[in-house]
């Protein structure tokens, strides 16, 4: 969406409803397609209100919500003040502090936040309820279908990777689906990078946006951190494992590294098909890094 859209008619009127004497709304989505989010102000309070992308989105979040006022304290996740399925509007509360992707902050205090990073998503992983037989199913279908995209990107990008990168994609598609059980199942947050999170130096990290919360693999919670941050700073990776209050296993190690390694070899195939160089040279990137530099 692009920034500063106005807000719709239907959901400002919603949000005066629950919230009377509306001044501002100020467009804070995302950069992205399908980020519709306002930051609304009445009289002193500030509230956040956001539009789902889809009907699926918008009952994960409900259910990320429910799941964070059990687990987390109200300065470290948003409380939910309102929701309208049919809307598919959702109104919380706001964080202290600031979004951390982007911070100017020097390394001690970027291997700090890190630190309460893990911490926070270890108290969230721990209050996950046990996985159910779906549950286990879902993660042998959603293992399967990561191998498969793997395989079906090689074939858009082979043209693209030397030759270890070929291999490691390869293994992408052979490994993933036998590892499946292996793996500790948990209650995701299911989006947890850097800017999902917010810190505040009084009341220290939080954290943000529950749509793609849900039951999976512990290790999908760290894809894109490996991938973006990790892998050029491993002292951060040190500093979050140390929060989160353990190493990862042989198989989880594994699987991390495939993982991340399918999400660059879809941002290549996709970056070629639509010719978007951004996306190309992110994909290579990332490849690159998983291939030859990340341990």
């Amino acid at each position: 969406m692009t920034q500063n859209a106005p807000i719709p008619s239907d959901l400002l009127r919603w949000v005066s409803d629950h919230l009377p004497g509306v001044d501002t709304a100020t467009d804070v989505s995302w950069p992205r397609g399908d980020s519709r989010v306002w930051r609304v102000t009445a009289g002193t309070g500030d509230v956040f209100v956001k539009l789902s992308p889809s009907a699926k989105d918008y009952e994960r979040e409900i259910a990320g919500y429910a799941y964070a006022a059990r687990v987390l304290a109200p300065h470290e996740a948003p409380r939910l003040l309102a929701s309208d399925p049919g809307l598919q509007a959702i109104m919380s509360t706001p964080l202290p502090g600031r979004v951390v992707r982007g911070l100017p902050l020097d390394e001690q205090e970027e291997r700090r936040v890190h630190e309460y990073a893990g911490n926070l998503l270890r108290r969230w992983h721990d209050h996950s309820g046990p996985p159910s037989g779906q549950d286990r199913a879902d993660v042998r279908a959603f293992m399967e279908d990561q191998a498969e995209e793997a395989a079906s990107c090689l074939e858009t990008a082979a043209g693209h990777l030397d030759r270890e990168q070929r291999a490691l994609v390869q293994c992408v598609s052979r490994e993933l689906p036998r590892l499946a059980d292996s793996l500790p199942l948990v209650y995701r947050h299911g989006d947890c990078s850097t800017r999902n999170w917010l810190w505040d130096p009084e009341n220290g990290h939080g954290v943000i946006d529950f749509a793609m919360a849900g039951h999976g693999i512990a290790v999908e919670e760290f894809v894109w951190l490996c991938g973006a941050v990790w892998v050029t700073r491993p002292d951060l990776k040190s500093a979050y494992l140390s929060g989160y209050g353990r190493s990862l296993s042989d198989a989880e190690e594994r699987v991390l590294r495939l993982l991340t390694a399918r999400l660059g070899v879809s941002y290549l195939a996709t970056g070629l098909t639509k010719r978007n160089p951004r996306l190309v040279e992110r994909g290579q990137l990332v490849l690159t890094r998983m291939t030859h530099e990340y341990r």
